[in-house]
């Protein structure tokens, strides 16, 4: 007899990977807010910040001025339509993420995203302000 060798099957391609800016605090807290829903862990994480190459179609500068993702099919999400695309990845949230990805609500969510980006900067000054750096690292590891 021959003994078997078992080779598991190969890890699947994350079903869509988020591209955050990891040196934003408000961001930081915002992924670690949905790096706790059920169905994240299907999800790759990718910090922006480091500098690592983030795949055709998309450059670190790109991703830190605003959010991105990409589908197991390499298709480029960003701003309000890469938060579509995550709502419909995490159950519990699909149903919010299908509304948001049809106009009218798509247009809305997506001015509403660009009505937020000049905000930005001043909410992380206070984010840093209200909450010490390091209860904003322990939310992004928990």
């Amino acid at each position: 007899m021959t003994p078997s060798t078992f080779t598991p099957p190969p890890l699947s391609e994350p079903v869509l990977t988020v591209y955050f800016d990891g040196s934003c605090p408000l961001c930081r807290r915002e992924i670690a807010f949905y790096r706790r829903l059920r169905g994240a862990e299907q999800l790759h994480w990718q910090d922006v910040s480091a500098g690592a190459p983030l795949g055709q179609g998309l450059s670190c500068e790109q991703a830190m001025r605003r959010f991105h993702v990409r589908d197991a099919q390499g298709r480029l999400f960003s701003g309000g339509a890469a938060f579509a695309r995550l709502w419909r990845a995490l159950p519990g949230w699909r149903l919010l993420g299908w509304a948001m990805a049809c106009p009218p609500m798509s247009w809305v969510l997506e001015l509403a995203y660009r009505a937020f980006l000049p905000l930005r900067p001043g909410l992380q000054r206070l984010v840093r302000r209200w909450w010490p750096e390091t209860e904003v690292q322990q939310e992004a590891s928990a």
